[in-house]
């Protein structure tokens, strides 16, 4: 893609900072443009807020963009399936879970769907349609209906994208929005009083400062601390490590959840190509090197059960015959039989070409898939307008946690998460320029800094209990000598695959928290230090939380303990803070 203009935030009037001035140079600045930071940015624009948007490659580059399944929605009348209802989806997303969703957020996420669908549609997306012109809604493990809209059959999360990308095009030349791409965000500026009021980004080697009244973290997921995964180069976690540099609360950050079914191609390109939950929906089945299938033997949704069951039945299967590093095979032959040729090239176009790329027919033979980590539960606490623990400084999308996925994520829930929140956090902030009172309504719990404390207090809003205990961090020099060298990225993908995986022990986890702090005490660049921190507090959790519930798996869980039902939060001691600089600016054009 060729690099856009990047457009002053002199183009805003209210405030906005010159060239050599410090004064508010927006109303919001975003960090992040997937779904989540798209939307946020086009409904404050609406709003009349002037949003800065800061990407750190172009546009386009996200986890929203590779999402295939789709989004989660039950519509209005005729556009839902028959049966279907927004109560079966609170009670889907919820029995996924594990018993650790908030109640309240997932009504919330289930309400809000039709609305934020409409506003896609609004925005230029189209869903596939069936005969009628109506969505043509899919199925997906662990739901009781059909309610997944997709674009494009699999290119769901590029078709929106897209979408949302060319609607803020149009306003960044209609000067209501600022976008900054290419820009690393490295920390947040803070007023002196506790409170964010901006960002510090390098972009060519050169560091700006960007004061801002609000700062949206939207950065997305971490996948990318895992040696396989289904994530883009960038899902690094550093949000999270931002955020907690910042003070800023963060909460289940041991559930990290892996996808049962990416390609495996060691040493191939493809390698860790997302294989959609739709396909195992349409009817593709898990086999093993002998053509068995054996998911009927851990599960009675089988092929369907929710993705931490799969992805432990494939591990254990695999390890079980003594190939742990190896492979099952996904087989939609079935599908073939049942729809003909060409169907899944149709259903299926992004995978289907994946595929042939290397050198696969899928509708002639079984692929060979294993679990790569894919969507972090855990995040940056926010209550239910995107407010974290810290004034200022709001989250949304998966870098956020609000509570709605709890143990383990329900398919296709994590973009609509990102459009229903990101929309109550515009709402919020209107109404806060406005001079009123956030807006309200029975789903709104406490904000987490009124109620989350180091001191191990318990949060108690509903169900949602959340005991915030600082997040250890090292002292001194690193414990193997007066200096050590500081590692990098696939020294702590392996760490983390290795003691942090998908099946955990206090042994390992242990070990990998020793490690970390090591490596935090020496000398990091700030975008490495935000991923250890991501990393360590993922670690901390995990350690934490002695019996395994949902994408969290502790293979020396005690006999007969039951499942903690609290929500483990960290805090790490604020960084000294970085006050904005009397030349502090955002590059001009």
């Amino acid at each position: 893609m060729t690099p856009r203009p990047v457009v002053s935030s002199d183009a805003h009037d209210d405030g906005a900072s010159r060239p050599g001035g410090t004064g508010t140079a927006a109303g919001l600045a975003v960090v992040g443009a997937g779904i989540a930071g798209l939307y946020a940015t086009l409904l404050a624009a609406e709003a009349g807020i002037p949003v800065v948007l800061l990407t750190r490659s172009e546009l386009e580059a996200s986890n929203s963009f590779a999402a295939q399944g789709g989004i989660c929605a039950v519509l209005d009348g005729d556009r839902r399936a028959p049966g279907d209802s927004v109560e079966s989806h609170i009670e889907d997303t919820l029995a996924a879970g594990a018993g650790l969703c908030d109640p309240e957020a997932v009504r919330v996420l289930c309400s809000g769907a039709e609305l934020d669908v409409r506003n896609l549609e609004r925005f230029g997306v189209r869903f596939d349609a069936d005969a009628a012109g109506n969505p043509s809604l899919g199925l997906e493990a662990a739901h009781s209906h059909p309610r997944i809209l997709h674009v494009g059959g699999d290119a769901t999360g590029a078709g929106i994208v897209r979408a949302l990308v060319s609607s803020v095009i149009a306003q960044v030349l209609s000067g209501r929005v600022s976008l900054v791409e290419n820009a690393w965000v490295t920390g947040l500026l803070d007023q002196g009083d506790g409170s964010v009021r901006g960002v510090v980004f390098e972009r060519d080697g050169v560091r700006h400062e960007l004061t801002a009244a609000a700062v949206l973290l939207a950065t997305g997921g971490a996948g990318r601390l895992y040696a396989r995964t289904t994530n883009p180069a960038g899902a690094l976690g550093e949000g999270v490590g931002l955020a907690l540099d910042a003070g800023a609360v963060v909460s289940d950050a041991e559930f990290l959840q892996f996808h049962p079914t990416a390609l495996r191609l060691p040493g191939r390109p493809q390698d860790g190509w997302l294989i959609s939950e739709a396909v195992r929906g349409e009817g593709a089945l898990l086999v093993d090197e002998d053509g068995v299938r054996f998911m009927p033997d851990h599960h009675p949704l089988a092929e369907l059960a929710p993705r931490d069951v799969v992805s432990r039945a494939v591990a254990a299967h695999l390890a079980a015959r003594g190939t742990p590093e190896g492979a099952v095979y996904l087989d939609a032959r079935p599908i073939v039989a049942r729809e003909g040729r060409g169907f899944l090239a149709r259903r299926f176009p992004s995978i289907s070409a994946a595929l042939a790329l290397a050198g696969l027919d899928w509708e002639r033979e079984a692929v060979p898939v294993a679990p790569a980590a894919h969507y972090w539960m855990g995040g940056v606490a926010t209550d239910l307008w995107g407010r974290t623990s810290v004034p200022g400084l709001r989250a949304v999308g998966e870098v956020a946690c609000t509570g709605v996925h709890g143990a383990n994520r329900l398919a296709s829930n994590s973009l609509l998460e990102g459009l229903v929140f990101a929309r109550r956090t515009i709402e919020a902030l209107v109404a806060e320029r406005a001079g009123a009172a956030s807006p309200s309504d029975p789903a709104a719990r406490e904000r987490p800094d009124g109620a989350m404390h180091s001191d191990g207090a318990v949060h108690s809003a509903g169900q949602w209990n959340t005991v915030v205990a600082p997040l250890p961090t090292p002292i001194g020099e690193p414990s193997h000598g007066s200096s050590l060298e500081a590692p990098g990225l696939e020294a702590l993908q392996h760490l983390m695959t290795a003691d942090a995986g998908m099946s955990r022990t206090a042994e390992g986890l242990t070990r990998a928290a020793a490690v970390l702090d090591d490596w935090l005490a020496g000398e990091n660049s700030p975008a490495f230090r935000h991923s250890l921190l991501a990393a360590r507090a993922l670690v901390a959790g995990a350690l934490a939380r002695e019996v395994g519930v949902g994408a969290h798996f502790r293979a020396d869980a005690p006999a007969g303990r039951s499942v903690d039902p609290r929500h483990l939060g960290w805090r790490a001691e604020p960084r000294p803070a970085v006050v904005p600089s009397p030349s502090g600016r955002i590059p001009t054009a």
